[in-house]
């Protein structure tokens, strides 16, 4: 009896299986099952779509609703430009007969959107720069006269600063250099004071090449002499090449 209790439980109980079991793929019937299938599916999904975006770098687009109606995408560019790109290519497939090809039809057309977005581009700055001129203002609302204002105004701010700038580091490099225009002067002055020293002291020395000459006689051979370097008057002689012609001779008696 307990052996065939045992049996019979052992035939009950659900068998093991090693690892994951083939799912046959046809609608769920229980609602909760098929919601939790669903979110789990969906995830991995998603996951996938990214990682062919990234890993590959493809242009990637998910659209999902689910059985209620609700929607999830994915996209890693833009799921509105990737349907254009999708309708596009299916429109061309016929007459278009490499991928090659559609690419370069795509890229032609998107060079075509920057080229307008370009002239549109040129246009605003060259009626901003008339604005800044004060010119064509009649169509300007009193919001943009009162933004345009403030542009202004911290326009000539910055500009005021960088004058600024440079005007005081023109003034900083010129008093640098009034300072080294200084110490040359000095230097020059020095030098030439020192060179007419070196002249004055050569036409002093005896035997110079100057025009007058002058022998110095040593203190022994001069005569008395005051205070003031001159000879006295009293202690010169008269030359006997210059003497007195009423002078009375010697006689001999």
């Amino acid at each position: 009896m307990e052996f065939s209790n045992e049996a019979s439980r052992e035939e009950g109980s659900p068998q093991r299986k090693m690892g994951r079991g083939k799912i046959e793929i046809k609608r769920i019937e229980n609602t909760t099952n098929r919601q939790v299938t669903f979110c789990k599916r969906r995830n991995g999904l998603l996951k996938k779509a990214y990682e062919l975006s990234v890993l590959c770098d493809a242009e990637v687009a998910l659209i999902v609703f689910s059985s209620r109606g609700r929607l999830y995408e994915y996209a890693n560019h833009s799921v509105k430009a990737t349907i254009d790109r999708y309708k596009k290519a299916c429109s061309d497939s016929a007459g278009v007969t490499s991928v090659a090809e559609a690419n370069a039809q795509y890229y032609q057309q998107e060079a075509a959107k920057l080229r307008n977005q370009i002239r549109t581009l040129q246009n605003n700055s060259r009626n901003l720069s008339r604005h800044m001129m004060g010119e064509g203002l009649s169509n300007l609302s009193m919001k943009d006269l009162k933004n345009l204002e403030t542009r202004l105004e911290k326009g000539i701010s910055r500009i005021r600063a960088k004058k600024n700038e440079l005007l005081f580091g023109e003034i900083e490099f010129m008093q640098k250099r009034e300072i080294e225009l200084h110490n040359n002067n000095q230097f020059l002055r020095a030098k030439i004071a020192e060179s007419e020293r070196t002249q004055q002291s050569m036409n002093l020395m005896p035997g110079s090449s100057s025009g007058d000459h002058y022998e110095l006689m040593p203190p022994s051979q001069a005569g008395p002499f005051d205070s003031r370097n001159f000879f006295q008057v009293n202690d010169l002689q008269p030359d006997n090449q210059y003497s007195c012609q009423n002078q009375t001779p010697l006689q001999l008696v």
